[in-house]
């Protein structure tokens, strides 16, 4: 099946030719993805990936415009038919541009992708160890994204990272134009005075609006306000996204503008409201040591007064290889270090991030350690107090989406603001 999507994905891209944004990293990869379509969409007819459809099964359904058949053999005849219908019947509707997230488990994965989709616009996020049971160290990592910024034309452009030293180092693996973002001195488009928005009181968790932070670009300096979102790493994401609109020429206002649009997808620094009167940060869609330590600072950076509390809940980092346990070294220690003040964790690797957290100091009282997320998720009903602040995060497998459902306020909405809610997850 795998070769006939390709073929098919191959045909309509040379038939309808339309523009293509690529996107790649380690780290922030869906919602740079999300960004960059909340920016567009109001000016362009765009398409994106179907869920986490990143791979070689999922770009080509993204290009058909379906969903992936399953196991059931009736669904992937419809798919095919879809694929002929396109290339027989001019399709009127079918996207300008297409914003597709690359994702890359093992060596080659992004070469095989690039090799049969056409790319104008290459955007690196981040460069992390992640997936390191196959790609033994970062340089490995970074020589497999760098294959996406090498097959973008000299007419082209290439997006990356300037704070990130494998990313930035891209530049020189490509003949396109570069433009960079970041936070540091140096990138084209900059972010700074970066802050947690409230609209009434600073101390309250409940009045937070979400992150806002000032635009730097050609000497201009604009207010920028990311409603409803809660990590100031998704400035990156903001960043990035501006970036590609400037690229496609549309003004930094309308830009702006359309980023109050974006929502990360469900699980990436989401606020919930929880029992209680506490706020909850559903970070439950995947782990990494990069991603959970930028989750861990966010968490650190929201005040919420002298008598309230904030936990981290954090399952199991997987597939990291030979990494694994000093990466959950790390994030204990990282738990200590930005004082946080409860830390309960799910699964056996994440046992060494409690280690940590007790060697950096924090009492041996306020760790937890369960088995398996619903129990984590039952056993904090009862600690949690008004006004706590409270992160829950891990690698899909963890699970972790089942401590926010015990949390939240209104379960019943489960469906509708949390992940792996589908009949294929229970």
């Amino acid at each position: 099946m795998q070769r006939v999507l390709r073929f098919f994905a191959k045909a309509i891209m040379k038939k309808y030719q339309p523009e293509v944004i690529a996107v790649t990293g380690s780290v922030g990869k869906t919602s740079t993805k999300e960004a960059i379509y909340s920016v567009l969409a109001s000016t362009y007819n765009v398409r994106t990936n179907f869920k986490n459809y990143n791979n070689e099964i999922g770009i080509p359904l993204t290009i058909i415009g379906s969903e992936s058949g399953g196991r059931s053999a009736p669904k992937w005849l419809l798919v095919i038919w879809r694929a002929c219908r396109l290339l027989v019947k001019k399709d009127k509707q079918y996207p300008n541009i297409l914003i597709l997230e690359m994702g890359a488990d093992h060596p080659g994965d992004i070469k095989y992708l690039a090799d049969f989709v056409p790319i104008r616009v290459a955007v690196v996020t981040a460069v992390a160890p992640v997936h390191l049971e196959f790609f033994e160290t970062l340089d490995q990592v970074a020589k497999e994204k760098a294959n996406l910024v090498k097959v973008v034309p000299k007419s082209g452009y290439v997006v990356l990272n300037h704070d990130d030293p494998l990313v930035i180092r891209m530049r020189e693996k490509t003949n396109a134009q570069v433009m960079t973002f970041g936070l540091t001195t140096g990138a084209d488009i900059s972010g700074s005075e970066i802050a947690i928005s409230h609209d009434v009181d600073y101390k309250d968790i409940s009045t937070i609006q979400g992150i806002s932070f000032k635009l730097i670009y050609a000497g201009k300096v604009i207010p920028v306000l990311l409603p409803k979102i809660l990590g100031e790493h998704l400035v990156y994401t903001s960043l990035a996204a501006i970036s590609v609109g400037i690229i496609y020429e549309l003004n930094l206002h309308t830009i702006i503008a359309s980023l109050k649009n974006f929502e990360p997808p469900r699980g990436r620094m989401h606020i919930i409201a929880g029992i209680k009167n506490t706020l909850l940060i559903d970070d439950t869609y995947n782990s990494s040591p990069l991603a959970a330590t930028k989750a861990l600072y966010q968490l650190s950076r929201i005040n919420v007064g002298q008598s309230r509390k904030k936990y981290a809940v954090l399952g199991d980092m997987l597939e990291l290889g030979r990494y694994s346990e000093q990466a959950h070294l790390e994030i204990g220690a990282a738990v200590a270090q930005y004082k946080i003040d409860y830390l309960v964790t799910v699964g056996e690797r994440s046992r060494d991030t409690v280690r940590a957290a007790i060697k950096g100091g924090l009492g041996k009282d306020r760790c937890f350690s369960f088995d398996e997320a619903q129990s984590a998720g039952l056993f904090l009903q009862d600690r949690i107090s008004q006004g706590d602040a409270v992160l829950i995060k891990g690698s899909q497998g963890m699970r972790m989406e089942k401590v926010v459902k015990e949390l939240m306020a209104e379960p019943q909405k489960a469906g509708e603001l949390l992940v792996r809610q589908g009949p294929e997850w229970i």
